[in-house]
């Protein structure tokens, strides 16, 4: 059965204290920006076991999740995972927007019991669509793949900056009404409000995400 994020916060009835990992190995994980006019926020990475997920197409997202994709915070989804011990190895971020075209690298640690890796950023400018990739096995050696955009479904897709962070509306403090209450494939800026299709719509995918083992 898929473990949601939405149910590990039993996991903080379990010690925070770091459980020994075995078979630790190390890895470098670039993400490139492959759009023509979204930025990404910081990412949070993680290194799991095969039962968490951050999202579930069709279900609605967790708070945690919504707060991402809503204002690019990434802090409460990485209090709650770091605070999952049984589920979760490690969790990393780059600190930084991710302009197109550039790329970022993130070190991180997997083992033989946690052996999967999400990712997940916001794209800005937009009400609550977020990049992610959700459970990916880690390779032996090397891997390529394709990150989708996705929507939290958390707030109304109006485009209005006055209810869009960051540097391209202003950075205003409001949120949007509610949106359509369960997550789904990203479907692009489509110029109703304040945003310029021209220069802020997409395609998917939105990103390209390497991941090698260093050691």
């Amino acid at each position: 059965m898929i473990r949601k994020l939405l149910v590990l916060t039993c996991a903080l009835m379990i010690s925070t204290a770091l459980l020994a990992k075995s078979g630790d190995r190390e890895y470098e994980v670039t993400i490139t920006n492959i759009t023509k006019g979204q930025t990404f926020t910081p990412f949070l990475a993680t290194t799991h076991h095969a039962g968490l997920s951050l999202f579930e197409l069709g279900a609605a997202s967790s708070a945690e999740l919504a707060t991402l994709a809503e204002s690019g915070n990434i802090a409460p989804l990485r209090e709650v995972l770091d605070s999952a011990s049984d589920w979760v190895q490690q969790t990393n971020t780059n600190g930084a927007l991710l302009f197109p075209g550039d790329s970022v690298t993130i070190a991180i640690s997997g083992s033989n019991r946690f052996d999967h890796l999400s990712v997940a950023a916001m794209l800005i400018p937009t009400n609550d669509a977020f990049v992610a990739i959700n459970g990916l096995p880690l390779p032996k050696d090397y891997s390529v793949t394709y990150a989708q955009a996705y929507d939290a479904g958390s707030e109304a897709n109006d485009e209005l900056c006055s209810n869009i962070p960051g540097p391209f509306c202003g950075d205003p403090d409001d949120s949007g009404d509610a949106g359509e209450g369960y997550v789904y494939v990203g479907n692009g800026v489509h110029g109703i409000g304040d945003l310029d299709a021209s220069e802020f719509d997409w395609n998917n995918p939105v990103a390209r995400v390497v991941v090698r083992r260093i050691k």
